[in-house]
């Protein structure tokens, strides 16, 4: 077998997560206010940022999908906080010899508007990664009604990164 010589790999990562009563609704480690009080559910917080960014990142180097590294079944990552399950990914990315050049990612959701939080969610992610973040790109999109998000059933984001190998 060929050992590929390729510096970089592209990964694409999604998630989606349904909107329930009495949970907190918390993307990119940020925690907001629906305005119908609902929040994701999820056996983690249900970052659905979060967990689209590190399915990308795990799909750049063929190791799976986060629920490989963190599975629902096992109770020590019930409610876990996303943004360390990022750091654990992120470090065994860079023990493989890659890192972080970019992501681009967005959150489709009709309600609350993402806009006042963008800068922060960069922030938070661009900290976790170890990354500038003007290496983050968030961005939020509605779903014109239509679908799960735009019925307000669930929120979901899709991410894109680029990696390096150093």
């Amino acid at each position: 077998m060929i050992e590929s010589k390729l510096n970089f790999r592209i990964g694409n990562g999604y998630d989606i997560h349904r909107l329930v009563p009495n949970r907190k609704l918390i993307i990119g480690g940020v925690e907001l206010d629906h305005p119908r009080s609902l929040g994701l559910a999820g056996h983690s917080d249900a970052d659905v940022l979060v967990h689209a960014v590190m399915d990308a990142m795990l799909g750049a180097l063929s190791l799976g999908d986060i629920g490989k590294y963190f599975p629902p079944e096992q109770m020590e990552w019930k409610d876990a906080d996303s943004l360390i399950l990022l750091e654990n990914i992120v470090g065994l990315i860079r023990k493989k010899g890659w890192v972080i050049v970019n992501i681009d990612s967005v959150i489709i959701a009709e309600r609350p508007k993402m806009k006042p939080y963008i800068d922060l969610m960069r922030r938070n992610l661009a900290n976790k990664m170890g990354v500038e973040i003007d290496c983050i790109g968030v961005k939020a999109t509605t779903n014109e009604l239509l679908g799960p998000e735009g019925r307000e059933e669930g929120i979901s984001s899709h991410a894109v990164v680029l990696l390096e190998k150093v």
